[in-house]
């Protein structure tokens, strides 16, 4: 047993060797003994990576890549002590670990990979949260599910590392000492400011979320607003946050999905704030035919949402890739991003005129951070509130999100379009 035990280890050695020397990264592993080892020359021990198990480093080596290291790290399996994972992200070379297939010895791998080769598979028993949510996702498309499940976590769970308006989309930073909460009331007023809201008009807020674009749009623009969403627990929220702000007489909310509103030209404007990346492509002209259907003519529409980049081949733009199979799997269900050369080309293809295109990339990434941080400050009462593995899970995507948005792996845009009509548009000259 002894030997064996010291096979493992050895073998470890060996691999988290061989790693540092590619990734060369400024981070330790910790094996499952307490050693711990540098995962690059003069690499720091403050942050770890803790390998729970023989086990883990097995399936590591059976089947490598991003959902395995996910789906182990969810279960505990693979832990980060000393820091956040946004923390541990950027204590390596992303490039550098994209070419780590390219980088290392297969035959350095293999000599040292066969003794956990050997080992039984325990997969099964141990991912109890990643089993429950492939039976949940097994088949079809449910929207309301799909939505419920992200968003219906819990109000207190959000509550822990959202601002007090409750925005789950980009703040809008004068500066990087702009607090979260400043950004988000900013961004909400250049939203309305877009628009052009006034107390003449009528918005439709599309996927409503916890009601704080709803609220702001009345209190501060005189406008009335009709939100939907398809999360009953953000709904709850919201409606008690109109309630509370004595703005019954002014913002309408329901658990609709705004596919079922049939009113042609009912709203002079309609705002869509991070609801877009739920509905899918092959659902999009769907989509934009409809807010076309409900808005008036003239009428101004937003739209808000995060895209990737379009590749040289456009006909690969769909091609799975690791990233997109995790968030599909555990984040988001249903979810595709678009490029935005498509949303704008969907966009005139559906009788629209488009007005301004603005990236918010950098706003998403120190919105992402602060999210992360406010949470990782918070693991306890999160941990108590939804569980260590969602809590673990949360923290894993917010740190890969905004790693995207900092390389400009992915991106966000606010697009503002005109319901097409003869004539000038009559709008301001200039950027809200």
């Amino acid at each position: 047993m002894e030997f064996q035990v010291s096979k493992y280890l050895t073998s470890a050695r060996t691999i988290v060797t061989h790693l540092a020397q590619a990734l060369r990264a400024d981070l330790s592993v910790e094996l499952w003994n307490g050693e711990v080892l540098p995962l690059g020359p003069g690499a720091r021990s403050d942050i770890r990576i803790v390998i729970s198990s023989p086990h883990v480093v097995a399936r590591l080596l059976r089947s490598p890549g991003l959902m395995t290291i996910v789906e182990e790290h969810i279960a505990g399996g693979i832990r980060i002590v000393g820091g956040s994972p946004l923390e541990a992200l950027g204590r390596w070379d992303h490039m550098r670990a994209l070419a780590l297939r390219r980088t290392l010895s297969r035959r350095t791998l293999l000599r040292a990979a066969w003794p956990f080769l050997l080992l039984r598979d325990r997969t099964e028993q141990r991912l109890t949260f990643t089993n429950r949510v492939r039976r949940k996702f097994g088949r079809g498309r449910d929207d309301a599910a799909m939505v419920g499940f992200h968003y219906d976590v819990s109000n207190e769970f959000y509550e822990l590392f959202l601002d007090p308006e409750m925005q789950y989309s980009p703040g809008y930073f004068a500066s990087e000492t702009t607090t979260l909460a400043e950004a988000q009331v900013a961004k909400l007023d250049r939203i309305c400011r877009k628009l052009e809201l006034s107390g003449d008009d009528w918005l439709l807020d599309i996927g409503c979320g916890w009601g704080g674009l709803a609220c702001h749009a009345a209190l501060r623009f005189g406008c009335r607003v009709h939100g939907v969403s398809l999360s009953k627990e953000q709904l709850d929220y919201a409606q008690a946050k109109v309630d509370r702000l004595g703005l019954g007489n002014k913002v309408t909310l329901e658990l609709k999905d705004f596919r079922s509103l049939s009113s042609a030209g009912l709203y002079s404007k309609i705002v869509q704030v991070g609801m877009f990346e739920h509905v899918g492509i092959d659902n999009h002209d769907a989509y934009f035919q409809h807010v076309h259907h409900l808005m008036r003519e003239g009428g101004l529409y937003l739209h808000d949402a995060i895209t990737r980049r379009a590749p040289r081949n456009l006909k690969t733009f769909r091609d799975s890739t690791p990233y997109m199979r995790v968030i599909n799997r555990y984040i988001f269900p249903g979810g595709e991003l678009d490029y935005v050369g498509l949303t704008i080309t969907n966009l005139e293809r559906h009788n629209f005129e488009v007005r301004d295109v603005e990236s918010m990339r950098e706003h998403y990434y120190l919105s992402l951070k602060n999210w992360s941080e406010a949470l990782y400050s918070h693991y306890a009462t999160a941990e108590t509130l939804v569980g260590a593995d969602r809590v673990r899970l949360w923290l894993l995507y917010l740190a890969l999100s905004a790693m995207g948005f900092w390389r400009g792996a992915i991106y966000d845009f606010q697009i503002v379009a005109r319901k097409r009509s003869t004539g000038l548009a009559g709008l301001q000259v200039g950027r809200a």
